[in-house]
């Protein structure tokens, strides 16, 4: 369960406020800190241009992101490690965590993150995820679990 299928099932079974609704897989671009959107998924209503979302009707929305990252080696010194949700190149949500301290680490460490924000959007908005640690995205073990999501909300809701 909880995988990146179960939640595209029920994502489209269940209509979105104007059938606007975006679930993207999401992965490293090389040499870039801005993740590239995969076209596995759903894009109805949101124009889906990899590297961005770009909203078409104006109104307010719910963004996640839920991105899983593996750490092959711990160092000795603390990793951190930043997520940014980014409107129109600024940053509009941003996550921050420490990874990999020396008391904590294992030879392997895998960790998840999950963003949520809810935010008012307007018409050609665009809609990225950078990290400061790209290589660090776990898109070889769990490349479907990386996902970008928008769902416009509507006054019935």
């Amino acid at each position: 369960g909880n995988t990146f299928e179960d939640y595209l099932r029920i994502l489209q079974s269940v209509p979105a406020a104007n059938g606007t609704a975006a679930y993207m897989r999401v992965s490293r671009t090389v040499n870039s800190s801005k993740l590239s959107l995969a076209e596995k998924g759903i894009c109805e209503g949101i124009e889906c241009q990899s590297p961005e979302l770009v909203i078409r009707e104006p109104g307010l929305y719910l963004i996640f992101c839920n991105l899983n990252f593996h750490f092959p080696n711990c160092s000795k010194s603390p990793i951190d490690l930043k997520i940014e949700l980014r409107v129109n190149g600024r940053v509009d949500r941003q996550t921050l965590s420490t990874f990999c301290a020396s008391e904590t680490c294992q030879d392997k460490t895998f960790k998840t993150l999950i963003q949520v924000h809810l935010t008012h959007l307007d018409k050609e908005d665009k809609i990225s995820v950078t990290l400061n640690h790209p290589e660090f995205l776990n898109d070889v073990s769990l490349p479907n679990e990386n996902v970008l999501g928008v769902l416009m909300y509507n006054d019935g809701m």
